[in-house]
């Protein structure tokens, strides 16, 4: 009789998950609850600099805002590419998943390739920071003043857009370990060639490529110890990171690039 009551008082091997889904997806929320604390100080620090500072620079012209526009409708592209994804791996259709999510890539690869040329040419005409290295010619360049005059200018910018294009980076490797498994090992290693390559020396991009080869150091350690089929919940938990970095881009275009624009 005792053994029968204990028994029925027991909820089962395992607890029922938090709010009913299953612990990835919880981890994932928790992990966008907290870097959206991050995002929310960098566009603080950037608005607070833009209104504190009387004479702040509006160094992005009609070509800027061009790419700058061109750049968000590839992450809005891709954010529909991306709900397409979860779908074909909820209806089981592995062969749509893996090429919904490698155009999610391509269109992340395509914002980080704009954004890595927008870099460049502000760098090349004198917006930059003291870590980087000198641009030739950049001491007669068009903004070659604003790093003095206004720094927080170009540490807030790079500091917002630089964390941003991280996660976007971050996001195409997760995307491309789930779509590929370890064909995406040396892929990653093809794109930090390329990224190593085809980047003048004076860009943050050219030893930043060093980050490509740290994450296929680090997915080759993942992938070989713990191989595994990514199922339908790995992709959804993909899709909501994905999301949240096209959010955030909704919040720095206009802030940054829009209420930036030189009016001539």
């Amino acid at each position: 009789m005792s053994d029968a009551a204990v028994t029925q008082g027991l909820a089962g091997p395992y607890e029922p998950s938090l709010f009913g889904t299953y612990s990835k997806k919880v981890g994932m929320w928790l992990f966008l609850l907290s870097d959206s604390l991050t995002f929310g100080a960098l566009l603080f620090a950037y608005t607070y600099g833009r209104i504190s500072t009387p004479d702040w620079p509006t160094p992005f012209h009609s070509e800027s805002i061009r790419n700058a526009t061109l750049m968000t409708a590839f992450l809005l592209t891709s954010s529909l590419t991306m709900v397409l994804a979860v779908r074909a791996s909820v209806e089981k259709r592995a062969k749509a998943q893996r090429g919904w999510l490698l155009a999610t890539m391509a269109c992340g690869i395509a914002f980080v390739i704009l954004h890595g040329h927008e870099w460049t040419n502000l760098i090349a005409q004198g917006l930059t920071l003291p870590m980087f290295p000198a641009a030739p010619g950049h001491t007669s360049a068009e903004f070659s003043e604003v790093a003095k005059s206004v720094p927080q200018f170009p540490a807030t910018f790079f500091g917002l857009t630089g964390m941003h294009m991280l996660h976007v980076t971050i996001g195409v490797i997760y995307l491309g370990v789930i779509a590929l498994r370890r064909w995406f090992i040396p892929v990653l290693l093809g794109f930090w060639l390329l990224a190593w390559l085809g980047t003048p020396d004076y860009s943050p991009f050219h030893y930043g490529a060093h980050l490509l080869l740290l994450g296929a150091i680090v997915i080759s350690i993942i992938l070989w110890l713990k191989p595994k089929v990514y199922d339908n919940s790995d992709v959804e938990v993909a899709g909501l990171y994905w999301h949240f970095v096209d959010l955030v881009w909704m919040f720095i275009f206009p802030l940054v690039y829009l209420m930036s624009t030189r009016i001539v």
